[in-house]
């Protein structure tokens, strides 16, 4: 409203001298005359003004009207990003239960947390994750689901030793319940593993990668988590840059971990802290051969182990925070294509196999 309100008195209001000799400076630079000439130019101009009547002058269109915001572009995000970027770590409390009673003692609690988020917000989603130990030899069947992680929100990671626990009847349950998402990339194929292991069914499993093609105006594309890391994160700050832009403010923004944005957050950022430009940390998720395809049924875990399995999830989560608030992308069409739709990519049941490869992810 302010800048509306600047932008009717500067159509009112006259040029200053020095707006004026500043415009005659670059008129006459224009010319393909000598410096002497354009001095000339320069003189002739402010004479004229002096000696007539002054008149009111309009900006053109091009200057007053705000340009369209440029079409979104990875490259800046892509580019040395191994070196330039953070890691995406979490930096809560990581629970660790490896025997029954632990595991059940675990998915109690989180059933207890699960009801009260259920009562504040309605729905409830969950980043989810499993690990196991990859085989390397042709004709060898994969090793059984060794841990499972379960992540809902920045304070708390649960991280369950189900190769030697296995799934007692609570997490049974919570992983059975319909009413609680469960988020993940290529999480349908975490769900025939548990089904295939265990004999459990996951239910209401959400798959980023498709949410995330939904989002990001994207074809059919098979994301990992550490690409969509950094992806979303960095198109979340394109977003931001160019929302403040056009609302003709400015405020610094730096996204940390166990933090995400969204259109209500960020409000609230606006109309506390201004300053004069937007910083914005673009993270990536590490994701070193050495955990990733060690052994998952060692007991106990190594601290690398809990903070790699404990960190998958939560970005899990974090994403989904991101994506949830971005709105839905239309192509086809170049009419709709910035149209806003509502959209439900939640499944209720265990989709089919998308993950046949022996490698954990």
């Amino acid at each position: 409203m302010q800048s509306e309100e600047n932008n009717k008195l500067d159509w009112d209001q006259n040029f200053t001298e020095e707006v004026i000799q500043s415009m005659d400076a670059i008129e006459a630079s224009l010319q393909p005359s000598s410096s002497s000439s354009s001095s000339s130019i320069v003189k002739k101009r402010r004479f004229t003004e002096e000696s007539t009547p002054k008149t009111r002058r309009r900006l053109p269109d091009s200057i007053v009207s705000p340009r369209p915001s440029p079409p979104f572009s990875l490259s800046c995000c892509r580019a040395d990003s191994k070196l330039r970027y953070p890691p995406l770590r979490f930096g809560g409390e990581i629970l660790y239960s490896r025997t029954t009673d632990e595991v059940e003692k675990a998915a109690g609690q989180l059933l207890k947390i699960l009801e009260m988020k259920k009562k504040e917000m309605g729905q409830v989603a969950v980043g989810f994750d499993i690990e196991w130990k990859p085989t390397f030899r042709r004709g060898v069947l994969p090793s059984k689901a060794a841990v499972m992680q379960i992540c809902l929100d920045t304070n708390y990671c649960y991280v369950m030793h189900i190769f030697h626990s296995g799934i007692p009847p609570s997490l049974r349950f919570l992983l059975e319940d319909s009413t609680v998402i469960k988020v993940g990339v290529a999480i349908g194929g975490d769900a025939v593993k548990v089904f295939s292991d265990y004999n459990v069914s996951v239910k209401a499993v959400e798959d980023l990668s498709d949410l995330a093609n939904q989002k990001l105006n994207r074809d059919r594309r098979h994301w990992g988590l550490a690409s969509l890391t950094e992806t979303l994160v960095c198109k979340e700050s394109f977003w931001i840059n160019n929302y403040v832009q056009e609302s003709r403010v400015l405020v610094p923004i730096c996204l940390t971990y166990g933090s995400y944005l969204s259109h209500s957050s960020f409000d609230v950022r606006l109309n506390i802290s201004l300053g004069k430009y937007i910083k914005v940390s673009v993270l990536q998720l590490p994701k070193p051969n050495k955990i990733r395809l060690g052994n998952w049924e060692l007991y106990p875990l190594s601290k690398e182990q809990l903070r790699y399995a404990a960190t998958d999830a939560f970005a899990s989560w974090h994403l989904h925070q991101v994506l949830k608030h971005l709105p839905d992308v239309v192509k086809d069409t170049a009419d709709t294509r910035n149209e806003i739709v509502p959209a439900d990519t939640r499944t209720e049941s265990v989709p089919a196999d998308t993950r046949n490869e022996s490698v954990p992810a």
